[in-house]
């Protein structure tokens, strides 16, 4: 093995002298770093092929520090990863040397791993669905759906770096990076259009110039060849990583400022609002507020490196439940994403907003809807289906979703979810009382009056009614 060594060292090394063979209880060689960067520089092939000779070499001869010192160089050099895994240092696989190389390069599966792909997979599937719900609003459903996704690929990016699986799939560098610049603007304009029916104009586009720049700024990086890709990641060089990550941070505190002030504004103390509505906004805000101070930590002690072995377990887990907890209530509350409010309270006293006091509706039409509308819910009982919305609603009503809005708030001083699950409410009472009626099923008793679950329709009657369908039967 010595002479085979020495054949090898000599025709990489026949210009210098410096190769000192020692041979005492165990062989080694000891280079000079003079002698290596001359000739790694001269001949870049031939340093590879030296790496991997000399990290076999030493892990034959249990030296294990040494081993793993070429095995590094080789990995960043050669860009073969799966390197590691050879079965030649078996040898030195307990080494505290190997262990903490192999902890860096190895695939790990752990919880994590598993965890951020199940939420990243749930939510990417939920954001999907969600554009397929016609009947409710479709901006509402796409600016959420929006948001739900690029949480999921994040998510899912994120976990391919404690796993080490990001160098075995290279060309997820940057893979969510590039919406970066989308939280604040989708959350924010989310809670404009649900609170204040907002309709996006032209000025609005500059919302996306931030995205358009760095789309411009990265483009070259995902252009990159796979090699180069992974060269980056070992290297742990990533272009523009600290200033996109700065940006981000403060393009989320600012415009979760500005959902903030609204939500303290119109929804906090607001008597109108649905108490699921209320639950749904708050929580909202409290997970996004959780998860930017997650990334505030991350980016002040991991991106600029105060600390080299950030845990990013906290921000993964901020994600996951605003990622779960979207794509729960998607399940349990379809319609939810699309109902906001319709007035607001402010100094005690109800007000209109401004959009109905200039809507132009006559207090002639405005009766004449009422009337229509009492028809439609007594005599048609349009509550019963389970698919009716604000805007079905107006299309019965032969008018605006906007006048159908105003009437229900004016004449009944609810919002049209309010409204609804009143009616079914009262309707369901009438099918459970009765002697024949104590046997009914609960769950058929919702969906006849046109609730979708029963979850849903357990927390309206007991909001209504203090007691639980199952209390009302029995008592």
């Amino acid at each position: 093995m010595i002479i085979i060594v020495l054949l090898i060292s000599s025709s990489l090394y026949s210009s210098t002298n410096e190769i000192e063979i020692r041979n005492k209880d165990n062989y080694s060689l000891l280079f000079s770093d003079k002698i290596y960067k001359k000739e790694s520089n001269k001949s870049s092939i031939d340093s590879i092929l030296l790496f991997k000779e000399f990290a076999l070499f030493y892990a034959k001869e249990n030296k294990a520090e040494l081993a793993c010192e070429y095995l590094e160089k080789y990995i960043k050099s050669s860009l073969d990863v799966s390197f590691i895994e050879h079965s030649y240092f078996d040898s030195i696989g307990n080494s505290s040397s190997y262990i903490e190389l192999a902890d860096k390069y190895h695939k790990k599966l752990d919880f994590w791993w598993i965890l951020c792909l199940y939420v990243g997979f749930v939510g990417v599937f939920i954001s999907v669905v969600l554009n397929f719900r016609k009947r409710f609003d479709k901006i509402a459903n796409l600016l959420m759906s929006a948001f739900l996704f690029q949480h999921s690929i994040f998510i899912i990016n994120i976990s391919l770096l404690p796993t080490n699986y990001e160098f075995y799939l290279p060309h997820s560098l940057y893979l969510s990076t590039l919406f970066s610049f989308l939280y604040g603007p989708l959350i924010y304009f989310y809670f404009k259009r649900v609170i204040l029916q907002y309709r996006f104009v032209w000025l609005d586009v500059l919302h996306l110039v931030p995205t358009g720049l760095l789309l411009f700024l990265l483009l070259p990086v995902y252009s990159l060849p796979v090699e180069e890709k992974l060269r980056i990641m070992l290297n742990d060089e990533r272009p523009y990583i600290t200033l996109v990550s700065d940006v981000k941070l403060m393009s989320l505190l600012a415009y979760m400022i500005l959902v903030i002030r609204m939500y303290v504004k119109l929804v906090v103390g607001n008597s109108l609002i649905s108490k699921v509505q209320h639950n749904w906004q708050r929580n909202i805000v409290i997970l996004c507020s959780i998860h930017i101070a997650s990334y505030v930590v991350y980016n002040i002690l991991k991106i600029h490196r105060v600390i080299d072995d950030f845990p990013v377990h906290f921000q993964i887990v901020s994600i996951a439940l605003l990622i779960l907890y979207i794509s729960y209530m998607a399940f349990v509350y379809p319609s939810i994403f699309g109902e906001g409010l319709i007035v607001i309270k402010e100094g005690g006293k109800q007000k209109e907003l401004d959009k109905y006091r200039k809507s132009g509706l006559t207090e002639t039409l405005s009766i004449e809807l009422k009337e229509k509308l009492l028809f439609l819910l007594n005599q048609e009982k349009v509550y019963m289906k389970n698919d009716i919305n604000l805007q079905k609603l107006a299309e019965l009503l032969d008018t605006t979703r906007h006048n159908t809005s105003q009437i229900i708030n004016e004449h009944f001083n609810l919002n049209f979810f309010e409204l609804i699950n009143r009616y079914r409410i009262e309707e369901a009472k009438k099918l459970l009382k009765g002697e024949r009626n104590k046997k009914v099923n609960i769950i058929d008793v919702a969906y006849e009056v046109g609730f979708n679950n029963k979850v849903t329709f357990n927390k309206s009657f007991k909001k209504y009614n203090r007691i639980t369908p199952s209390e009302y039967v029995k008592s």
